[in-house]
Parts: C-alpha cells; structure tokens; sequence
C-alpha cells in the first residue's frame, strides 16, 4: 500500500484575468477536500504557471499565493506556449511532490475526476489519463476536427490516448524518466505514453468554459496536430516516398504511350494534357517539399537545443534563493 501522496495541480495560465479568480477557489476547495479526506498531505499546492501573460495573470497569482499558502506561482520569461508552460510546472513540481495532475486553468474539465486519479494512483498506477466521455459542449466542426485529429495521429503511428488532452496525473517516478526526453518540439500528449509505465484512465464529462476567451482558436488548432505529428511520427515522409514512386511509375507509363502514340500517327497537338501533367507533378513536389521543409525546420531548432522554458519569478523561495 502507498503512502497518503503530496500533490501537485499545475495550471498553465496565458492572459487568464478573466476566469482566474472564478477557479482558483474551485482548485483550492478540491485540493482542501483531498486533504480533509486523507487521500493526500497537507503539504499539497496548486501551482500556477504564468505563460509570459500580458495582463494582470501573474498579478492575480501572487495575491493568490500571499492569501493562502497552498497557492503558489512560477512565472516563464515569455509565452512559450502551452506545452512548455505544463512542463515547465511539471518539472519544478517533481522534487517536491509524489504526484502530479495537469489542467487547464478555464474550468472546463471536471475537477471532481481527481480523487478517482489519486485513487488509481494509489491502487498501483502511475500515469491517470484524464479522457472526455463525450462532446456534445463542442461545436460540429470542432467536435469532428477533433476526432479526427486522434484518428490520424494514431494512423500516423504516433501512441496518443483518444479523446485526451492535457488533464492528467503523473508520479514523480514517471516524471523523472519524461525529464530524460530532450524534445525542443514538445508534444506532451504523445510523450507521456512514450515513456510507458502502468497507466488507465478516469472519463469525464467537460463543461463550457466559465469565464474569458479561449486561447486555442482553428489556426492554433492546426498547428498543434501538425506539431503532434511531425514530432511523434516519420509515416509522412514515407507516405511521400510511396507517392514519389508512384508517380514516377505513373510517369513511365505515360512516356511509354506518347511514344507508342507518336510511332502509330495517333497524336493529337495540345496543350490541356500538357498542362495537367506539369500542373499535377508541380503540386505534388511543392507539397512533398513542404512536408520535408517542416521536417528540416524541427531539427535545425533541435540541433541548437535552446531551452524549452525559463522561469524568471516565483511566488516562493527555492534553495538558491536562501
């Protein structure tokens, strides 16, 4: 049997003004029933991670962490984005907690789901995925896009739980393994089953978001799956492999019976076939080439290993501070 575990709630902010002081209390009442229900320690947080917000986000968070001592706050130098900001609170949460569970700051996903994931942690596992049950809050569009976007992931051959975002519980043991996982392109979803470890999931239902705007519009959307897919998944560069052979036979063909056609007097002069073909091979290398060049663009940015987040403030004092 595992002992009562220390929990960490880390919650990526980006310009969150608006719903911030509506959750917050939300976050600490769970974390306080936790407690009072023994499933984990008093020493527990709800740690904040500000995105290089451009409004009063950091502002909020540190009379939030001045009012209660289980808020506390990091702050990155500038807005990396939203798997960055998760990871950047993972990582500084490991070394002080057993356990971890990652949300989003809007309120939409069920927060009651967390006492069945310190459950299941508790019955042995060591990653709880957060999984939605169904989507009858999103749009048609998002709903379908969304859905699809699983779909292809998995086709692609990149491990990605269905129907999962970024709501999850990780052990300190699973993050210290993730810690060895270097990616400047990170794709949290797809890495955490990389890493492996006994894991289930714990299905919710997700709400309309209760305050603000959300921060993950169609383009931004899109540049997600794409990152996902690029970062987990090589299947596109072989896809265009077997489409340049393809083509390549297609063409063939295609000499053989001009040639065959030119020796029996069965030309017809004419520019539509001439133009189709050069138009279709022009579309099929720029897109080729567009695949490779997004490639290419992730290992020059791997090759420089920048860091993938720096923290510039904290609401609390760490040992270099003393």
């Amino acid at each position: 049997m595992r002992k009562t575990p220390v929990l960490y709630i880390v919650i990526p902010c980006y310009n969150e003004e608006a719903v911030l002081p509506v959750t917050a209390p939300l976050f600490l009442e769970k974390l306080s029933s936790l407690i009072q229900k023994g499933k984990i320690c008093q020493e527990s947080r709800v740690m904040f991670v500000d995105d290089g917000s451009r409004d009063s986000t950091w502002e909020i968070i540190c009379d939030l962490a001045k009012k209660d001592e289980h808020y506390i706050g990091i702050s990155q130098s500038r807005n990396r984005g939203h798997q960055n900001a998760v990871l950047a609170g993972l990582m500084e949460s490991k070394s002080h907690c057993d356990i971890t569970i990652s949300i989003d700051c809007d309120g939409q996903d069920d927060i009651n789901a967390m006492d069945e994931m310190v459950e299941q942690y508790m019955k042995g596992f060591e990653v709880v995925y957060g999984v939605r049950s169904k989507r009858d809050t999103d749009t048609f569009m998002k709903r379908f896009t969304a859905q699809a976007f699983y779909k292809l992931l998995n086709w692609m051959g990149a491990e990605v739980v269905y129907n999962h975002a970024d709501y999850r519980l990780i052990s300190s043991r699973v993050l210290d393994e993730l810690e060895e996982f270097k990616e400047v392109n990170i794709y949290l979803r797809g890495l955490v089953p990389l890493v492996g470890f006994k894991s289930t999931q714990v299905y919710y239902e997700r709400h309309e978001r209760i305050a603000g705007e959300s921060h993950y519009p169609f383009s931004k959307m899109m540049g997600l799956a794409m990152n996902g897919i690029t970062s987990l998944s090589i299947k596109p560069i072989r896809m265009i492999s077997g489409l340049g052979v393809a083509v390549s036979i297609l063409s063939f063909l295609l000499i053989i019976w001009t040639v065959v056609s030119f020796f029996i007097g069965n030309t017809v002069p004419g520019w539509a076939s001439t133009c189709a073909i050069v138009c279709f091979v022009g579309g099929i290398q720029l897109i080729c080439l567009g695949v490779i060049g997004e490639y290419i663009g992730k290992i020059y940015l791997e090759t420089k290993a920048r860091p993938r987040y720096i923290i510039s403030d904290r609401t609390y004092e760490t040992e270099d501070d003393k």
